[in-house]
């Protein structure tokens, strides 16, 4: 007689290659609409299921661990951060949590070098002017913005992502340098053409453009605080495609109204949908909506991992992805 097939439980809408294979692998229950589900909806799900299939989007917190039914084993996060789940809360509650590192690892460097380049060039306020029919022809003066080549890159975070984006960058004709938890090794260094800094404060007041490219963690939170962004030269550009809690928004708000920072590329904010208003008003400002993963390569790879860490969890061994404490 077969064993019984695994009960999972999908937070959200995926690829539809993606929900086929569930289908056809577990007993899968998948959402009718794309919309977020609701705290008690969460909570339900986590009662009488095997697994739980997250996204960013869902506030898995020590709140609703503690909830959760004696059957679920698993989270499998669609996404490689997890900064959303407690992960230490789940461990003691004997829950294991997987994640989906690595897919997204170009599109996430592919969207920050659009972002580097659509504010510098100010490519939004020509498209404005162009979708409002207001384009008269070519003038010398006209929508003037900054060249990148020989700017210096200072990248926050050089892990896959930092480093792909630090590849991209060096194409670019940009001199690369780094501050990261740890340095990397010569080797590395030399292959990416890298300098790096220990002081996060000296490598943020010497560039030109700053690349936000860390996890969000409580050692990151604020990281670029009013302080730090002070620090900035006033043509220095940031952009974000990690974690809005890595920027105070409000101060860097503040400062782009008051041109003490030429621009700002985000895609990725600090509240999530409840973006700060003013941001919303400055030209100098390229905001999009999280978009940093959005192929369709990459989330079906995302979805891909997913499958695979269930499985090889159904099977009785641990997820290729799973995700401790300490690696946080």
């Amino acid at each position: 007689m077969p064993s019984k097939r695994l009960s999972v439980v999908v937070t959200r809408r995926l690829p539809e290659v993606v929900e086929t294979r569930m289908k056809e692998l577990f007993d899968v229950r998948l959402r009718d609409d794309d919309t977020p589900m609701t705290r008690d909806e969460l909570a339900a799900a986590m009662q009488d299921n095997d697994v739980l299939v997250p996204t960013v989007t869902d506030a898995i917190d020590a709140g609703l661990i503690s909830q959760a039914g004696e059957r679920l084993k698993l989270i499998a996060n669609y996404g490689a951060g997890v900064d959303h789940i407690d992960v230490a809360t789940a461990r003691q509650r004997g829950v294991l949590v997987s994640n989906t590192p690595g897919v997204v690892t170009d599109d996430t460097a592919d969207m920050t070098m659009a972002l580097i380049l659509a504010v510098t060039r100010r490519i939004p306020e020509g498209l404005a002017r162009m979708q409002a029919g207001d384009w008269d022809g070519w003038a010398p003066t006209a929508l003037l913005g900054g060249r990148v080549a020989g700017r210096r890159l200072g990248i926050l975070g050089m892990g896959r992502i930092g480093q792909a984006v630090a590849r991209r960058a060096t194409a670019f004709g940009m001199q690369v340098h780094y501050h990261n938890r740890r340095r990397l090794r010569a080797e590395t260094e030399e292959a990416l053409e890298a300098t790096y800094w220990e002081s996060l404060d000296q490598m943020v007041a010497r560039m030109d453009v700053i690349s936000v490219n860390c996890p969000h963690t409580p050692s990151t939170f604020h990281l670029m605080n009013a302080r730090r962004l002070k620090l900035l030269k006033p043509s220095a550009v940031i952009v974000n495609t990690s974690r809005g809690e890595v920027i105070d928004e409000n101060a860097l708000t503040r400062m782009l109204r008051a041109g003490e920072i030429a621009g700002a590329g985000l895609d990725v904010y600090e509240h999530g949908t409840d973006i700060n208003p003013r941001l919303r008003e400055l030209k100098n400002v390229v905001l999009l909506p999280h978009m940093g993963s959005a192929t369709v390569e990459g989330r079906i790879e995302m979805g891909e991992k997913v499958l695979l860490n269930i499985k090889t969890f159904e099977d009785g061994h641990r997820p290729p992805d799973q995700v401790v404490p300490s690696m946080l």
